[in-house]
């Protein structure tokens, strides 16, 4: 009849274990890059993990109703940015939180609640077996509105790369296929639009200089991980970041010190480690059938990861455009490494208590 089994005993330890390999390697970098930046990164690892152990032991899945608040309250975030905001590096990002040192990015947090949304939507609306034009539309309005409010502040990298997530995810689900030829032609019709007309200076400068000659940190960028040839160098022989040439090591460019200390080897377990992972939130994802909230969770995690990872390391040596992109569990950074152990925390919680409320899903 009921679940005997304790939840914390059904915790998929498996994706648990591969996070560590991750934030190890994180510390020790962050370690040798700036000791301030290091104790810092101390700081939201050890938030991240409080705030892991709180949410096992929340009943999520009783709770599914407060997930549009929650998604609304996040679109509220990203309207404050843009009256309050803090502007760092031209981009107005950030809010800070009051009577401290710190400051939180709503639009990584938006990833999360944007799942969560998607996921409490398709649970209540769900494909049968794929969703129509009319219900595409309804679930697309919620992708497309925190996409315009981010790629406003601008951060027009994170903006599409929640786009992406959203519309990937509706991909795996089920979506006519008429749906994907439709925004294909559109999108191919209004790219040369948009570059003409929305995006801003710099971001035309960035995929002219991706086109053409690379600017000075790519330049770096691409010495550091060609210097470290095939195992890497020790701190000391590491100049390109001991010595400043390479900026931003600590977080964009963190693959080029990891490559400058590691070498060709070090990267090729890297990436190895990042398909395992993504491999593994993809088939977890197709095991769990119409359980569609913890589903979406597995599937958009998955494509943020992949997109992530992807889109960090081909900008270090020149097979993208430069975007203010971490490198997913391994750059410094606060709100996208909580974001992501936010993300784990409720996967983990959805899968240990799956059994507790199956009959409620009718589910297999």
């Amino acid at each position: 009849m009921g679940e005997l089994t304790p939840f914390w005993k059904k915790l998929d330890w498996f994706l648990i274990v591969m996070l560590l390999p991750f934030i190890g390697i994180s510390l020790f970098l962050i370690s040798e890059i700036s000791y301030g930046l290091y104790l810092k990164e101390l700081i939201y690892i050890g938030v991240g993990i409080v705030g892991f152990l709180i949410i096992l032991f929340i009943p999520l899945r009783k709770l599914l109703w407060i997930i549009p608040f929650l998604y609304w309250f996040n679109i509220f975030l990203l309207f404050a940015v843009d009256v309050v905001g803090v502007t760092k590096l031209g981009a107005r990002r950030w809010l800070e939180i009051p009577f401290t040192n710190f400051t939180i990015q709503p639009s990584e947090f938006m990833k999360t609640t944007l799942l969560l949304m998607l996921g409490y939507l398709i649970y209540r609306y769900p494909p049968r077996p794929v969703y129509t034009p009319k219900e595409f539309i309804r679930l697309a309005v919620f992708i497309v509105i925190p996409f315009l409010l981010i790629a406003k502040e601008p951060d027009l990298g994170t903006a599409t790369i929640t786009l992406i997530i959203g519309f990937g995810v509706l991909f795996i689900i089920g979506v006519e296929k008429k749906i994907w030829i439709a925004l294909a032609i559109i999108t191919a019709v209004s790219a040369p639009i948009g570059y003409k007309f929305f995006l801003k200076d710099y971001q035309r400068e960035r995929i002219v200089a991706f086109l053409n000659q690379p600017k000075y940190h790519v330049k770096q960028s691409m010495i550091a991980i060609g210097s470290g040839g095939l195992t890497g160098k020790s701190v000391e022989e590491a100049t390109q970041t001991q010595l400043k040439f390479l900026p931003i090591a600590s977080t964009d460019f963190i693959f080029a010190y990891y490559s400058e200390r590691f070498g060709f080897v070090g990267g090729v377990v890297l990436i190895t480690l990042y398909f395992i992972l993504i491999s593994y939130l993809l088939l977890k994802a197709e095991s769990l059938k119409e359980d569609y909230v913890a589903k979406v969770l597995l599937v958009g995690v998955g494509i943020m990861i992949f997109i992530y990872s992807y889109v960090n390391i081909a900008m270090t040596i020149r097979l993208a455009p430069v975007v203010g992109v971490p490198l997913p569990l391994v750059s410094y950074g606060g709100t996208s490494f909580l974001n992501l152990i936010l993300l784990f925390a409720i996967i983990e919680n959805l899968l240990s208590r799956r059994g507790e409320f199956l009959h409620s899903y009718g589910v297999k």
